[in-house]
């Protein structure tokens, strides 16, 4: 078996994962292109998500795409960045669209630490990428295991709520059954697209409605 740094939790659930043919290739892949040049996130937090939150914890699961791809933003959550590195873009959308939902003043850092210590799984389909080159680490294996950590969470778990922004992380959809867990989906929050339909679509308000109705705790956005 390959050896990967992950909390217990997910250690047992994924350990069928790791053993496959490709989960020892990317890590060769991953490896390769550490030692060759600098790559986002680093490495001790490749995995910060699922070390954040474990399996058992889970309520929320959001679903990003690539990690940032430059200097000092990237610390193994989707849309996240590090305490005193500028909002990018799409992560200044979602604050003023929690802030127009819930209420919630937009919060002096980036830094998305305390979702994932409530349960929600900041997950990006590819965890890492090479400095100022995005999607350089895609189709190499990565999608295959986020993949399986979806299906894991929808097959395990009870009313989950699955937020899916924008066309690519709704082409998850399939990997999630739909009568468990809620599903929510709606255009991408980046500037492109968010006038599109991100703006306005209450689904901070709307995941929180669905935990409450199923004894869980509410997430603090």
């Amino acid at each position: 078996m390959t050896h990967v740094n992950i909390e217990p939790s997910w250690a047992e659930a994924l350990k069928e994962e790791f053993e496959k043919p490709y989960f020892s290739s990317l890590v060769q892949f991953v490896r390769e292109e550490y030692s060759k040049g600098t790559c986002y996130p680093p490495g001790a937090l490749i995995f910060n998500a699922f070390n954040l939150c474990p399996l058992d914890k889970v309520k929320v699961v959001l679903i990003g795409q690539d990690p940032y791809h430059e200097p000092g933003q990237a610390h193994g959550l989707c849309f996240s960045v590090n305490d005193g590195v500028p909002f990018p873009p799409s992560l200044r959308n979602i604050f003023a669209e929690i802030q127009s939902d819930t209420g919630s003043p937009v919060p002096p850092t980036g830094n998305l630490t305390r979702w994932a210590q409530q349960g929600v799984l900041l997950l990006n389909a590819t965890l890492t990428v090479r400095a100022h080159a995005a999607g350089s680490h895609q189709k190499r294996g990565w999608e295959e295991f986020t993949d399986a950590v979806i299906r894991k969470v929808s097959e395990t778990k009870d009313h989950v709520v699955f937020i899916l922004w924008g066309s690519y992380a709704q082409s998850k959809m399939q990997l999630i059954d739909t009568s468990r867990h809620c599903v929510l989906r709606s255009a991408h929050p980046s500037p492109l697209s968010a006038y599109r339909g991100f703006f306005g679509n209450h689904h901070f308000s709307l995941c929180n409605q669905y935990l409450q109705q199923h004894g869980e705790e509410t997430i603090n956005w």
